[in-house]
């Protein structure tokens, strides 16, 4: 592979219109949080939802049809765009380079390279987020209930696409794009239990500004 793609090269990647992540284990949580917080953090036209809720996953992918595995963690509040209920993802820590690129660069998910951790001992799963020698969030679940699927329909994911200025002044180079993007789950398993979630002071991350309320779901 060199600097100039082949067409077959392009060909490959270009039939490639859907990622998927057999074998994904998703460490999950919803709280509600201050409604006042969300409509700070979300740029128009995204509007508040009607439940003032946070979303916050931690996941590792063993495998994904562009390579190999990696873990990623996001954070999201609840939003509506044109009666749509969906999510505005707020940061997306990840510990892969070639899939922070693609999911950045493609979507405009806001990826950084992070520290993340998944781990299972029999009911009990855990999982942290550190970057830049800031351990900032760690979610815990004590898995008790079991179904095929789950209840909570997170709706699509809503995003904002652009370039920031090239003369450096404050403002972008071209149109920013909201985009909206959308994962389909076929669930192996899924299970349900007491969870929370914890929240820490970092200077890079600041995810304890979305403040945990109660913990709807885990």
């Amino acid at each position: 592979m060199g600097f100039v793609k082949s067409e077959e090269e392009l060909d490959r990647y270009y039939k490639l219109s859907t990622r998927t992540f057999p074998g994904a284990q998703i460490l999950g949580i919803m709280y509600e949080t201050d409604p006042v917080i969300i409509k700070k953090v979300l740029p128009l036209p995204l509007e508040p939802a009607e439940e003032a809720w946070a979303l916050s996953f931690i996941s590792h992918y063993p495998l994904t049809n562009l390579g190999p595995g990696y873990h990623e963690s996001a954070l999201f509040v609840r939003c509506r765009y044109r009666g749509e209920v969906g999510n505005y993802c707020l940061s997306m820590p990840i510990d892969d380079e070639a899939r922070m690129h693609n999911g950045r660069d493609i979507y405009g998910f806001p990826k950084k390279m992070a520290r993340i951790g998944l781990n299972r001992e029999g009911s009990k799963v855990e999982g942290w987020i550190e970057r830049l020698g800031y351990r900032f969030a760690a979610i815990r679940a004590d898995l008790q209930i079991s179904m095929k699927e789950s209840p909570i329909k997170p709706g699509p994911n809503f995003l904002f696409k652009y370039s920031p200025a090239a003369d450096l002044s404050r403002g972008f180079d071209g149109k920013v794009l909201l985009v909206r993007q959308q994962n389909d789950l076929d669930t192996e398993s899924f299970e349900m239990g007491p969870g929370e979630i914890v929240l820490e002071f970092s200077p890079h991350d600041p995810w304890q500004e979305i403040e945990v309320k109660r913990v709807v779901s885990a």
